[in-house]
């Protein structure tokens, strides 16, 4: 498969990476549905493309009949669904006061909505014996994120389902992709709204851990590893000795993760006195 001439979907397409995979994928050749929650914000970024290479489609990618929309918009624009970029994701309520709610919301955006899109996509690629998968998932999902609990769990299990489709229509033409970046600056790492302590401490541990990628040069990263056919992308190749590490000594990365969440508690409120020095991003003592 070639991006040149092929038809696909982005969730999440009105900002950030998912507008980035939008530009990046029409610069290849591509015709794109962009597919977002808020129909005015959707429908700017399609305006911003040029014509005839993208339409929208609003709605929450949770649901079931908009993916089916998604996928309906598509055929009937530009032809079969050849790439799905299953980007949409929220932060979620940060700590354990999450309600039943908030645990719901994150699961549904973070994951069923992947697992929707495969049940609806998977079956006629392994038909034709093509077809290309990509999960935007998180560095969360390989390691861990401070201050939330509803993005980590839902990030780690969204990289478990990308290995399952991988490891189990592999061999029948279907490719998936896994991509798993740290900081990138879009709204989901700055929102325009007051945080809580929880959230504050997720955010400003993401912004210390390395550097804050723009959302174009992690679409070009992401489009050129697709292109490669590779599941585990990173834009952050950094990710990768962090991942070694939580699997080489789980205590003492465990350790190393708490000593790092100190010191950004500490380093928010910094007149808070603490025995312990400032840890390293690392997860290591």
């Amino acid at each position: 498969m070639t991006i040149d001439g092929a038809t696909a979907v982005v969730t999440g397409g009105a900002s950030g990476i998912g507008a980035a995979l939008a530009v990046g994928l029409i610069a290849r050749g591509a015709r794109v549905v962009v597919a977002d929650l808020d129909p005015v914000a959707t429908g700017e970024a399609v305006a911003a493309l040029p014509p005839g290479t993208a339409i929208a489609v609003a709605g929450d990618t949770a649901d079931p009949a908009v993916v089916d929309a998604q996928i309906a918009a598509a055929e009937q624009h530009f032809g079969p669904v050849d790439y799905y970029f299953a980007n949409a994701g929220i932060a979620g309520a940060a700590g354990l006061a999450a309600t039943d709610e908030e645990w719901a919301a994150a699961l549904g955006v973070n994951l069923l909505a992947h697992v929707r899109a495969a049940r609806a996509l998977v079956s006629g690629w392994v038909a034709r014996g093509s077809g290309h998968f990509v999960v935007t998932a998180s560095a969360a999902g390989l390691l861990s994120q401070v201050g939330s609990a509803t993005y980590s769990t839902t990030k780690h299990a969204a990289v478990g389902f990308a290995e399952w489709l991988a490891l189990t229509y592999g061999d029948d033409g279907v490719r998936v992709s896994c991509v798993c970046p740290m900081g990138v600056d879009t709204p989901l790492l700055r929102p325009e709204r007051d945080v809580d302590d929880d959230e504050a401490l997720m955010l400003h541990t993401v912004e210390s851990a390395g550097a804050v990628l723009s959302p174009a040069e992690v679409a070009a990263v992401v489009l050129d590893a697709v292109e490669e056919g590779t599941f585990l992308i990173l834009p952050h190749p950094e990710v990768l000795d962090m991942y070694r590490g939580k699997g080489a000594d789980y205590e003492r990365w465990l350790g190393g993760m708490r000593k790092l969440q100190r010191g950004m508690r500490r380093s928010l409120r910094p007149n808070t006195p603490s025995p312990t020095p400032e840890g390293t991003v690392s997860g290591r003592e």
